[in-house]
């Protein structure tokens, strides 16, 4: 019998970690989920952030913008 033969009734995982594709396909729905909650509570507060700086809206986006590059870079260095 080869090493790669398996049993008759036991499934073979395809990558040999046996990690279930659907909790993986969750996770990253969630993920994906809560990154677009943050950035939607960012650009809500946006005119709250400006008034507590005492700077126009169109300065305030900078706010956003840095949120969104460095979370780009963490996304990129965690992946």
């Amino acid at each position: 019998m080869s090493a790669g033969a398996t049993r008759a009734g036991a499934p073979a995982a395809a990558n040999g970690s046996g990690t279930n594709p659907w909790l993986i396909a969750v996770l990253v729905a969630v993920a994906v989920f809560m990154e677009v909650l943050d950035t939607t509570i960012a650009n809500v507060a946006l005119r709250y952030i400006a008034g507590g700086l005492g700077v126009s809206e169109d300065e305030a986006s900078w706010v956003v913008t840095t949120y969104l590059v460095a979370n780009a870079l963490i996304v990129m260095a965690t992946s």
